[in-house]
């Protein structure tokens, strides 16, 4: 029995939609991370609706994210400069808002270690089209 018959695409789909809706939803809510939702979405979308994922691979704001994930694991650098500010304007809210210092301190520390982890990602390795296309690289 392959992989896709377990899961029914229309589940992938509707799971596209949510991740889609919460990335969203994380523009503009702090706190709440838009980027693995967008990845995750594209992933989704990968296996449940071929016309999702064309549109948000070719989305002119999530598009690019997508594509730099999906070729080399990698983020760009105003991407991570942006997650950080965020993550610390986040933990400044925390700590000024939380009813115990613990509570603060494991928010802080999850955005601690995700900001860690976003920085040793590598960034996007600069591909003109002629290169791509070539199947030369780097």
């Amino acid at each position: 029995m392959n992989r896709s018959s377990l899961v029914p695409r229309w589940l992938y789909l509707a799971f596209a939609c949510v991740m889609l809706a919460l990335g969203i939803i994380g523009i503009v809510l702090p706190g709440l991370p838009t980027t693995p939702f967008i990845l995750l979405a594209a992933w989704a979308a990968a296996r449940g609706s071929t016309r999702l994922h064309r549109w948000l691979i070719e989305h002119r704001t999530f598009g690019p994210l997508i594509r730099d994930w999906q070729a080399q694991g990698a983020v760009r650098r105003g991407n991570k400069w942006l997650a950080t500010i965020t993550m610390l304007a986040c933990a400044v809210i925390l700590l000024l808002t939380a009813p115990r210092l613990w509570m603060a301190a494991t928010g802080i520390s999850v955005m601690l270690l995700t900001g860690i982890w976003l920085w040793l990602r590598p960034e996007p390795c600069a591909i003109s089209p002629k290169d791509e296309e070539a199947g030369q690289g780097h």
